[in-house]
């Protein structure tokens, strides 16, 4: 029996139509609660899985919500659909930012200007991140999947984390998500978290990925260990697996390392993958209803353990020790994380 539960939720949590309803623990966007008086925060909001969520906040009657974005032409594209389909008032309830998650400067930035704008955040969804492609280095000579997909997170969550505690303190439910894969597992066996060197070490396209998705499960279960656990009981933050999403990494990024292979992604498992907005179930019930912290939640609803990568709290530990360090070295500011 429980060899067939574990198959059917497989089955559920990565692909699109019917079968989501073989998973055990169900969940749509139409169950998430009415967020009257809430603000939010969606990275990588304007498309994609991010702007699932972003729909559905709106579409939940989100007080505010501020959509970070690296292209303003499809954050123009975005807005007009909101305001067609929602109404011009509710497109107004949005503010964009423009925000690549490499670019350190510009995320603090952004997060400074986010806290002078308003006196509460509710919901912040880390989901804006880089797919499955070759390895490169950002400006601070540093691994771009690990800078995109972790450090961006672990900054912005950082540098608004005296705004997210203010509003938990005040008595709300605050959720903070991070978009991880099962994809996680295919993270060298061999990681440790203790060197740049170690980070910068071109494994190519899967594992490079995988290691940074690695890094956001082990950051929400240190999260909750150090912040939630530490007395910030209304403080949460989870990891989320989305499925197998026809979105823009999967339909165009994935033929950057696998020219002709990548069709096999792109095209062949088209029909099967989840749309956009089936692709931000789990995100959405982890940013408005869980009311645990440190979790791994597969589509729809469903904790899973994760690789035992995942729960090794030293692993989480020296990643969190060199996610400090690296960021001293390269910036000269502390990075407060707790």
């Amino acid at each position: 029996m429980d060899a067939i539960k574990k198959l059917a939720n497989e089955i559920g949590e990565n692909f699109g139509g019917p079968a989501q309803k073989l998973s055990t623990h169900q969940f749509t966007l139409d169950e998430a609660p009415d967020l009257s008086g809430k603000v939010a925060v969606v990275t990588g909001g304007s498309e994609g899985i991010g702007y699932g969520a972003t729909h559905t906040f709106l579409k939940h009657n989100i007080h505010k919500l501020y959509i970070l974005s690296v292209s303003p032409e499809v954050v123009s594209g975005a807005r007009e659909a909101i305001a067609k389909e929602l109404g011009q008032e509710v497109a107004d309830r949005t503010v964009w930012k423009q925000c690549d998650m490499a670019d350190w400067k510009k995320v603090k930035e952004v997060a400074e200007e986010i806290k002078k704008d308003t006196d509460r955040l509710d919901i912040l969804v880390n989901n804006a991140g880089r797919g499955i492609m070759t390895y490169q280095e950002t400006e601070y000579g540093l691994d771009r999947h690990m800078a995109v997909n972790h450090f961006g997170s672990v900054l912005l969550t950082s540098s608004l984390l005296p705004l997210l505690k203010k509003t938990a303190e005040q008595g709300n439910t605050v959720r903070v998500t991070v978009q991880s894969s099962n994809l996680h597992h295919s993270a060298p066996s061999d990681t440790k978290f203790e060197s740049l060197e170690e980070l910068n070490r071109d494994l190519g396209p899967n594992p490079q990925y995988g290691r940074s998705k690695l890094a956001g499960i082990l950051y929400a279960r240190w999260f909750a260990r150090n912040v939630t656990n530490a007395g910030h009981p209304k403080l949460l933050m989870n990891a989320t697996h989305p499925g197998i999403v026809h979105t823009k990494q999967s339909k165009e990024d994935i033929h950057e390392p696998y020219p002709l292979a990548g069709y096999g992604m792109s095209v062949g498992m088209a029909p099967f993958k989840k749309n956009q907005f089936e692709g931000a179930v789990s995100t959405v019930y982890a940013a408005t209803v869980i009311d645990r912290s440190g979790q791994y939640i597969n589509p729809p609803a469903v904790p899973e353990e994760g690789s035992d990568q995942s729960q090794d709290e030293k692993l989480g530990d020296n990643l969190m020790a060199l996610t400090r360090k690296i960021y001293k070295e390269k910036t000269g500011e502390d990075l407060v994380v707790s």
